[in-house]
């Protein structure tokens, strides 16, 4: 069986369409996989009450409890570790994390950013699209490498920017489309990991 760790840090939007999509495909039988935990570095996060609902097991290791990245990160892989994942999503990690972390999950580390990578890494992604006047903006899945926003993509989808659109409307526009995509692309992905 191939387990998912899935890491938040907010609502959890992205990680409820996941969880959604392993259910409604039974991702169990047809990807012999399933969403083995849900670990966040906010106490309060909204998204670990989705989670357990959905019976889903949960963690947290809160961030503002250690003196350094290092030390938030070598715990946070001790948490995921625990479930033996196959692949670590990232699905509103608000963390950079460290090359060290990065590196133990090498090819099997994926994350959803807002805007049509390589464009736009970084924050403010729907501000900034719309400020350079771009007239499509999206979402990104894509590998988690040491460079913040920059590994290899697995997939994007695209929506039209607006004439008088603010950021918050665009950013509704591309998250219903990241609903969309992260799951596809996590299924995609499954079959070529090993267990």
């Amino acid at each position: 069986m191939k387990n998912i760790v899935i890491l938040i840090s907010g609502s959890g939007s992205n990680m409820a369409a996941i969880v959604r999509a392993a259910q409604q495909g039974n991702w169990r039988k047809t990807l012999d996989a399933q969403i083995a935990a849900v670990v966040s570095n906010r106490p309060l996060a909204a998204g670990l009450v989705f989670a357990k609902e959905q019976g889903v097991a949960t963690d947290v290791v809160d961030h503002t409890q250690f003196a350094s990245r290092e030390a938030f990160d070598a715990a946070l892989m001790a948490v995921v570790d625990r479930h033996q994942p196959a692949l670590v999503v990232l699905a509103g990690f608000m963390r950079i994390l460290t090359p060290a972390f990065v590196s133990s999950y090498s090819g099997r580390l994926i994350n959803i950013h807002p805007s049509l990578l390589p464009a736009f890494a970084g924050l403010n992604t729907h501000q900034r699209a719309i400020d350079a006047g771009c007239r499509v903006a999206g979402a990104t899945v894509h590998h988690v490498t040491a460079e913040l926003d920059h590994g290899p993509i697995l997939a994007q989808a695209t929506v039209p920017v607006l004439a008088g659109d603010t950021a918050q409307a665009l950013a509704a526009r591309v998250i219903s489309q990241e609903h969309l995509i992260y799951p596809l692309a996590i299924a995609n992905l499954l079959p070529k990991l090993m267990p």
